[in-house]
């Protein structure tokens, strides 16, 4: 027996996060001090958009996603399966922004949104090093995100971004059949996480687009 809990979306680990991390930091702050230089030169439509206090739109993404395998006190007992282990797989988002200016740099952000994902855990039988069983798991997941978001001074109609928050989700599909697996896989409903990332914002005469890059990390192993 083993069980599975669903860890995170965008997971990435380790020191190639870290570094990507620094590096937004480093190209965010170099944009901030050239932006200064030329503020409120030639943006017409950032502009336009400064004297609203709040708006909405439309949120579509691509993710990709895996679990955090955690194994049941009983499987060192099983004799049908010597290792597990996830493999990430392709999905989509489409969700609401709600934005909420504060100030002229910093906005308060909710974005619910409907996530479809695809992940799949890869089993090996004992003695064996390159034979596995693959299972397909597809996923509806609700998510509750919010954030806050850092805005750099706009330089010709666009501007960099840093976002952060927290986000709460519930998968719609956790109950089904096929996720039960016989008392083998077990995926918990809910998870709780905090996520960062980094994006452009250019400034149209009628809407904006914001194309940014989002990491999500699981808070706790529950």
């Amino acid at each position: 027996m083993r069980t599975t809990y669903t860890g995170h979306l965008l997971h990435l680990l380790g020191h190639e996060a870290m570094k990507k991390t620094f590096l937004i930091l480093a190209l965010l702050g170099c944009f901030q001090f050239m932006a200064h230089a030329q503020y409120k030169q030639g943006n017409v439509n950032y502009l336009d958009f400064q004297s609203k206090q709040y708006y909405f739109g439309i949120t579509l993404g691509y993710n990709q996603s895996d679990f955090k395998v955690y194994h049941s006190k009983d499987f060192i007992n099983n004799d049908s399966i010597s290792r597990a282990e996830s493999v990430t797989g392709p999905g989509f988002n489409l969700g609401i922004i709600s934005n909420l200016k504060l100030g002229e740099y910093f906005d308060v952000r909710f974005l619910p949104t409907l996530s479809f994902a695809e992940r799949n855990l890869r089993y090996a039988p004992p003695g064996e090093t390159n034979i596995y069983q693959t299972r397909r798991i597809e996923s509806v997941f609700v998510e509750m995100p919010l954030h806050v978001r850092y805005k750099s001074a706009p330089y010709h109609d666009f501007r960099l971004f840093l976002v952060g928050g927290v986000k709460y989700i519930f998968d719609v599909a956790s109950d089904s059949r096929t996720r039960q697996a016989g008392g083998l896989v077990k995926i918990a409903p809910t998870d709780f996480q905090f996520e960062y990332g980094a994006g452009i914002q250019f400034f149209f005469p009628y809407f904006i687009f914001s194309p940014e890059f989002k990491i999500s990390q699981a808070s706790t192993t529950s």
